[in-house]
């Protein structure tokens, strides 16, 4: 999967990078390993990961989160500033983070910072010490580490942000709505997913992003919308690009794969915020995919110790809300695109190249081509497979996709070269390295 599409190539590395593409009759003197009929394709840059070390390294941490990774094809991730303690809100933090993660990681780690009341003045710092932009909540973000932000302190810190050139990404939901609806919810049942669903109606949604894209007029900064979940909320978007405001849109595998109406009461491996949404709103978002309004696919990883998901009372509204899928995100998406008349270049748009762009990784990761780090990912587009939990590599095996039969295996993974994973064994290697400052390659 080169930038030209899908050809027969041989890939040429030396000293962890991409030296060339070749025709394979040009490669016929060198020394090849021969892929078949796999797809090699850039390795998957995962830009929304919660790692959560240090401090809640018990939920996951960057060993566990990074093999993991390898295991679906995945070898950069971007870690996202909250659910660690200290969350990633100062220099100092962000260097906690770092020392956390030396010599732990199967694939790289880039770091987002966060912006929190009162932490305007960190921003340039962050930045200078290398975060690859900012992540703020405007809803409560379930740790207290981590206040969500009002229209007063996205007004201080969005034009510094703009300054420097870095994306602000945002969980778009609004304390309104969901006010609103809790006022009226005489229908609430804890085991129904209906009932969390509509404790989080799209118009909080909705409503966040019409206020972003207002202060992204006003300030110059550049917005990024995270794991968009309300399809309603697509003409807003799609108004801006007429535009030409700077926004870019995700969402994730699973608002894409599973649909509200087969959610069983009591299934909280499935909580998460925004909630997953109905059928009718699902192929709304892939149809958004299709039209580019949606730009690109990241995971949302958040997995927490499996007493959190309050699987024996099946309580939806006392669960922690995360769902844990770095493994299994490429076969996830291939499995509904596939279906869907979507291709492998489709997904390495979505998964490789635009992701790197967001994190201002794309002189070095996103696509296989000269120069570029020799991230790589050989994987069967046909071969069906079943999720096993047991099996896969994150630190906790709960999983709403567990049993799901999927298609699209990965077979070898390869950061700068060399092999972290083969047919689903991790190797041990460790070659990951944190991004940091935002040129990768400075040490």
């Amino acid at each position: 999967m080169t930038p030209r599409g899908i050809e027969d190539t041989a890939v040429v590395v030396r000293e962890g990078r991409i030296a060339d593409v070749l025709h394979p009759a040009d490669a016929a003197a060198l020394d090849a390993e021969d892929l078949g009929d796999l797809v090699l394709m850039p390795g998957l840059v995962d830009t929304h990961v919660h790692v959560n070390e240090p401090g809640r390294a018990e939920w996951e941490g960057f060993e566990t989160a990074t093999r993991a990774a390898a295991a679906g094809g995945v070898t950069t991730i971007v870690d996202m500033p909250l659910n660690s303690v200290p969350a990633t809100t100062t220099v100092a933090a962000l260097a906690a983070k770092r020392t956390a993660a030396a010599g732990k990681c199967s694939v790289d780690v880039g770091f987002w910072g966060g912006v929190v009341p009162g932490n305007a003045g960190e921003l340039s710092g962050l930045a200078a010490a290398g975060v690859r932009g900012f992540k703020c909540f405007l809803v409560p973000s379930g740790v207290d580490e981590f206040p969500h932000a009002s229209e007063q302190d996205l007004r201080a810190a969005m034009p510094r942000i703009a300054q420097l050139g870095l994306p602000l990404l945002v969980h778009a939901e609004l304390p309104g709505p969901i006010e609103a609806a809790a006022r009226s919810a005489t229908w609430r049942n804890p085991r129904s997913h209906a009932s969390w669903l509509a404790a989080r109606p799209s118009a909080a949604e909705r409503e966040a992003i019409a206020m972003m894209l207002a202060l992204c007029e006003e300030t110059g900064c550049r917005v990024h919308v995270v794991h968009l979940a309300a399809a309603d909320a697509v003409p807003l978007l799609r108004n801006a690009r007429a535009r030409r405001l700077a926004v870019t849109v995700e969402t994730c595998p699973h608002y894409l794969f599973f649909a509200a109406e087969e959610i069983a009461d009591g299934a909280t491996p499935f909580k998460c915020a925004p909630p997953i949404r109905e059928r009718e709103n699902r192929e709304a978002l892939w149809s958004a995919l299709r039209a580019g309004v949606i730009d690109l696919v990241a995971t949302d990883h958040s997995p927490c110790p499996p007493e959190m998901k309050r699987i024996e009372s099946g309580d939806f509204f006392a669960a922690w809300g995360g769902i844990a899928s770095l493994e299994v995100a490429l076969a996830a998406v291939w499995t509904e695109a596939r279906a869907r008349d979507f291709t492998p270049a489709d997904l390495a748009r979505w998964m490789c190249e635009r992701p790197a762009r967001l994190a201002g990784l794309e002189g070095a990761k996103g696509a296989i081509a000269p120069g570029l780090d020799a991230d790589l990912v050989a994987w069967d587009p046909a071969e069906e497979w079943t999720v096993d939990a047991a099996v896969l590599h994150q630190r906790h095996k709960l999983t709403p996709y567990a049993g799901r039969r999927l298609t699209g295996r990965v077979r070898r993974t390869y950061v700068r070269g060399e092999l972290v994973c083969r047919d689903g064994r991790v190797t041990g290697a460790r070659p990951g390295r944190p991004l940091l400052p935002r040129d990768p390659r400075i040490e």
